[in-house]
């Protein structure tokens, strides 16, 4: 869901930048290292405590490696004030790919785990025990902006001009119906004016589809392949990981831009991803 964190994490603990991670939201795992020597990372914004060898409990920190040894413990207690946090580990999970991914669709059970969730008692394995000597740190800035810039989408003159105008200056609450696959917002009614179903169409992360009672749902990772709703706009590339951080019950407001604009934040979103990385230093 967060690149930026997704990357981070693997980064910090010396992997591909695209080895599986394990993602949760709001709250995650208690861990236990059964066997071997492993170093992790967790990134995001997470209280997280670390039970050592002498049942002794640390605070971790995050956006850093800790060292784990056998039969110690890592407890991924919540976020804070973010939806999804990430835990990456040394050398990376050890499971098969589907279809050259290794991401897990519960909706569909498709994916590692027999496509489920992972639950209480499971065992998970990870590739080869700790090589690296060194724990490091990444020095990331927390973003918190509300406001989420957008493209006009392919039925953006569906809506009347009024709720055009809404969309762009009236303020959308995250509603508690929020998941991987959309983000269900509640806010001022946007009136289509030419016909509240489409044929089916391909539709893309990021879009803003409006369904016949006019409340928004911004589809993310999960989304279907095709959807027959008219879609007022869609989120730009550079502001998706800040919005799928809200909460539900977060006010979000919105920003046409342009496609120029557009293509150059995402320039600049990769650049900030690049320095951001090349602060990775040893924690002495």
């Amino acid at each position: 869901m967060d690149y930026e964190s997704f990357t981070i994490a693997n980064v910090l603990v010396s992997n591909n930048k695209t080895e599986g991670v394990l993602e949760f939201a709001y709250q995650g795992p208690l861990l236990k290292l059964i066997k071997g020597q492993t170093k992790f990372a967790i990134t995001g914004r997470v209280h997280f405590q670390i039970i050592n060898s002498k049942n002794e409990t640390i605070n971790g920190e995050c956006n850093r490696t800790y060292d784990l040894e056998e039969g110690e413990q890592v407890d991924i207690l919540a976020t804070n004030k973010s939806a999804y946090g990430y835990f990456a580990i040394e050398g990376g999970f050890s499971i098969s790919p589907f279809c050259n991914s290794v991401s897990t669709l519960s909706r569909a059970n498709i994916g590692p785990n027999g496509g489920k969730k992972i639950n209480l008692k499971n065992k998970i394995f990870f590739k080869k025990n700790r090589q690296e000597k060194n724990n490091y740190i990444i020095s990331v800035t927390n973003k918190n902006n509300n406001l989420i810039r957008v493209l006009r989408g392919p039925q953006h003159d569906y809506f009347s001009d009024s709720s055009k105008k809404d969309f762009c200056s009236k303020n959308y609450k995250i509603s508690n119906i929020t998941d991987r696959m959309g983000m269900r917002l509640e806010g001022t009614v946007l009136k289509n004016v030419v016909s509240t179903n489409i044929r089916s169409e391909g539709i893309v992360k990021g879009s803003i589809q409006v369904p016949a009672d006019g409340q928004p749902i911004v589809l993310l990772n999960d989304h279907p392949t095709i959807g027959g709703y008219p879609k007022i706009a869609n989120v730009i590339s550079a502001d998706y990981d800040l919005l799928v951080q809200n909460v539900p019950g977060t006010d979000l407001s919105f920003k046409y831009i342009e496609l120029e604009e557009a293509e150059s934040a995402f320039e600049l979103y990769f650049e900030n991803i690049k320095k951001t990385l090349e602060t990775k230093s040893i924690i002495k």
